[in-house]
């Protein structure tokens, strides 16, 4: 791990995390216990130890769903160590979870995308003294899954990945498609193109990559509002993988644990290295390997930049990080405890190695042990 600092802003290269093992993913979806001063019961699970809040108790947290299948995970191991104790997760969307935190009805929100720094001064109103910070917890690839019957394995590009989302490309034969399918027989179908309705830290995650690797192609700014030409749309990563699945000749975006799910085939990335690159969690941890930290105090803020424009062998380029948006002071003195206690967890070594399960990546070492510390820090 190198620590910089360039005209004042920290630049913390994240090191590379060795995943093993095989990745079991499913459709449900450390013991370094650093929990808060007022978080000291314990019990234990078949996830490893978890350190309980003392009095238990109800905290609510919305947003991205992205994190859905890890989130529910997480809770599930919990709330079966700690009986007391009640998480409510709602999956809307990484927009909706920061409006809910900022108007202070969460204890925690969801988001794909670190905060804004309009976002960032609305939420001082809500914690008091303090503000919110993004505190990343969990990793994994953006899935371009496709329905195209007689087609099994299909690769695609950041330009004509750009080009599809944008109508730009709107047939399965495409020369620009051929090219990089050489040998494999595609039908001229026309390309149903589906992207998120509700505003969404995936969308964000997506058209970063794409506004890096393939500017010309994807000629707008970033953003967690789909700005592309045409296509269609549906609500939240399952409602996208649901239409997906039902289209022959669509193509979408989410989470790989919803194309596992789904039972949709996902097409694999040419990016430069010795071969097209698979979307799975120990790819997508190659490429978070490269992402730094750019946040100041205690906020955690990534850039993954580099990562989309890897041509490093096994490193899959759309990936995304996803965040817990809390406050670093000021937080209510009811959720406070059960807060850290949980979002403790979920940074350990138990809660972090359960992820390929899920489909996700866990966090680096060299990151971990930073967002540990913040976890800590919470007050």
């Amino acid at each position: 791990m190198k620590l910089q600092r360039k005209n004042g802003v920290r630049a913390l290269t994240v090191g590379a995390v060795a995943i093993s093992g095989a990745l079991l993913l499913t459709a449900c979806g450390s013991d370094n216990n650093t929990a808060s001063d007022n978080a000291s019961s314990s019990s234990s699970s078949s996830s490893g130890s978890i350190k309980c809040a003392d009095k238990g108790g109800q905290i609510l947290a919305s947003g991205s769903s992205a994190q859905q299948n890890a989130m529910d995970l997480w809770v599930k191991n919990y709330q079966a160590a700690c009986p007391g104790a009640t998480i409510n997760y709602k999956a809307s969307s990484s927009g909706e979870g920061i409006v809910d935190f900022n108007q202070g009805t969460d204890a925690f929100a969801g988001s794909d995308s670190p905060l804004k720094p309009e976002e960032i001064t609305a939420s001082k109103k809500v914690c008091a003294g303090g503000t919110g910070i993004s505190i990343p917890l969990v990793g994994g690839p953006i899935a371009i899954g496709y329905n195209l019957s007689g087609v099994d394995n299909l690769v695609l590009d950041a330009t004509t990945i750009g080009e599809i989302f944008n109508s730009k490309i709107t047939y399965w034969d495409d020369a620009a498609i051929k090219k990089l399918n050489s040998g494999v027989s595609l039908p001229h179908t026309k390309i149903q193109a589906v992207h998120r309705q509700d505003e969404s830290g995936t969308t964000d995650n997506l058209t970063k990559y794409l506004s890096t690797a393939a500017p010309k192609a994807w000629p707008y700014e970033h953003a967690k509002a789909f700005a592309g030409k045409g296509g269609q749309s549906a609500p939240k990563s399952a409602g996208v993988a649901a239409q997906v699945k039902q289209t022959n000749g669509s193509i979408g975006y989410f989470e790989v644990s919803y194309a596992t799910a789904n039972s949709i085939k996902t097409a694999k990335v040419a990016t430069g290295a010795s071969a097209p690159v698979e979307a799975t969690a120990a790819n997508s941890s190659a490429a978070i390997a490269q992402a730094k930290v750019i946040g100041t105090g205690s906020d955690l803020s990534l850039d993954l930049s580099s990562a989309y424009t890897t041509k490093a062998d096994n490193a899959y380029p759309i990936t995304l990080v996803t965040y817990e948006i809390a406050c670093d002071k000021g937080n209510k003195a009811a959720t406070l405890p059960l807060t850290k206690s949980f979002l403790t967890y979920i940074a350990s070594d138990a809660g972090q190695q359960v992820l390929p399960d899920a489909g996700y990546a866990p966090l680096p070492t060299e990151l971990v042990t930073k967002v540990r510390s913040t976890i800590s820090s919470l007050s």
